[in-house]
């Protein structure tokens, strides 16, 4: 018989995880913060009224894609010392590039000091899509798995939306000191932490282990089928890198992994968002660019939201699938109405399609592909397949920052959202053939 003590224990249990995993995954607050950072203060940084000196659109430039190639260089390293040294310990160290990147934009006297401090940033905050879910993954009960790694994309959001809200009210020195307290605020919280309990199982601290266990449940709560669950088979134990990465299951994950990435970056997220306040503007909308902006981060806080309270109860793969069916008619509507409709009174058109789209996105290819970067791969193969497949994420980000504005000049952008619109039909495809659903099993049935 369950007493009401034990419930009452049961629940605080639950709720350790939540609040656990929304402190571990902080370090995405601090990354959705340096996302949003750059739309509000261009104007201002342009003009020369934020530092005594004006970037030319080349410098410009590189300020927004160098904060892409910052997170693309950081994720296998990141992977590699969250094996060697842990998660939470990894999680803290990246707090000192943060803030030095941080303090290079606050006191920069040059757009080189800016340019270097993105550079960081985006280095310390990328490192936390590989980081974040993984940890959120590994202290959360299999039945909360699929909620807690959607943290991540859950605080990347709310952290844009803080840039967005922060930026269109206040000055840039203000606005950056704002951001560059919150990897101060994550590493106080963060600190009084228990690691990871699979990573101490891997390291053979069995006691520590189950005491960081008791810690994420109940103080009494038995964990001993939890512990043989997280326990390494034998032949697992001391396996270098290369031979874990050249595993059949690790290969198979590793393909899938790194398509869903690359599909969350190519069905057209950088273009929606960069013609946002345009689309706005042609619905006739009075707003100003910056609460069109805060528009939007409302809309993808709400979407991800709704996004982790149906991932354990219909699954990953029917919301990946809801997710590239709204994009791709989102995208193909933006194609119809820059091909033959822009002429036509009907902006409300692109406004629909705009909305649909960052629903559909923030669905399903926002925040699932991070969550199942975390669920696809055996606990010693997690952190190497999971930071090659965030780097594969970071570079096709990179690729699209750079190419996009390229490509809508050369062929415009009708035929952009098409390729969009196409992308997200093989997206959907892909995953109805070859995703596995991963809701309600455990990582050894995965």
């Amino acid at each position: 018989q369950i007493t009401s003590k034990t419930l009452k224990k049961l629940a605080m249990g639950v709720v350790m995880q939540f609040v656990a995993g929304i402190i571990g995954s902080l370090g995405a607050f601090c990354l959705g913060c340096v996302i949003g950072w750059s739309g509000p203060v261009e104007l201002e940084i342009k003009s020369g009224e934020a530092y005594n000196f004006k970037p030319s659109t080349v410098e410009w430039g590189l300020v927004g894609s160098l904060m892409t190639l910052g997170g693309a260089c950081s994720c296998i390293p990141v992977g590699i010392f969250a094996a060697a040294i842990g998660r939470k310990i990894t999680m803290l160290a990246l707090v000192i590039p943060f803030m030095i990147g941080w303090l290079l934009i606050i006191f920069a006297m040059h757009i080189a000091m800016v340019i270097v401090g993105r550079f960081l940033v985006g280095f310390s905050g990328g490192a936390f899509s590989v980081a974040a879910p993984m940890y959120t993954t590994e202290i959360g009960e299999l039945r909360f798995r699929g909620i807690m790694g959607c943290f991540f994309q859950l605080l990347v959001v709310h952290g844009i939306l803080y840039g967005f809200v922060a930026g269109a009210f206040l000055k840039t020195l203000v606005f950056n000191i704002l951001c560059a307290i919150w990897p101060v605020i994550f590493f106080v919280l963060l600190f009084f932490m228990p690691e990871s309990p699979v990573y101490l199982m891997q390291k053979g601290k069995t006691e520590k282990a189950e005491k960081s266990l008791k810690f994420f449940r109940a103080k009494d709560a038995d964990v001993s089928g939890e512990m043989k669950e997280i326990t390494p088979p034998p032949a697992t134990q001391a396996e270098p890198m290369g031979k874990i990465l050249c595993r059949k299951t690790t290969r198979k994950g590793l393909i899938i992994s790194i398509l869903l990435m690359f599909f969350q970056q190519l069905t057209g997220i950088n273009a929606i968002m960069f013609y946002s306040t345009a689309i706005f503007k042609d619905a006739g909308s009075s707003l100003e660019p910056r609460f069109a902006t805060i528009v939007i981060g409302v809309v993808q806080v709400i979407a991800t939201i709704l996004a982790i309270f149906l991932i354990e109860k219909i699954g990953r793969k029917i919301l990946l699938l809801v997710s590239a069916f709204l994009m791709g008619l989102a995208t193909l509507t933006m194609a119809v109405y820059k091909g033959v409709l822009t002429d036509l009174d009907v902006g409300w058109v692109a406004l629909i399609a705009l909305c649909v789209f960052i629903i559909g996105f923030s669905l399903g290819f926002g925040p699932i592909p991070w969550a199942i970067n975390a669920e696809l791969f055996a606990e010693d193969a997690k952190a190497y397949a999971g930071s090659i497949a965030g780097t594969m994420n970071w570079i096709f980000a990179f690729c699209v920052t750079m190419g996009y504005p390229v490509l809508n000049e050369v062929l415009g952008a009708a035929i952009c959202f098409a390729i969009f619109a196409a992308f997200a039909l093989a997206a959907f495809l892909f995953i109805l053939i070859f995703v596995p659903e991963t809701k309600g099993k455990t990582l050894n049935e995965i």
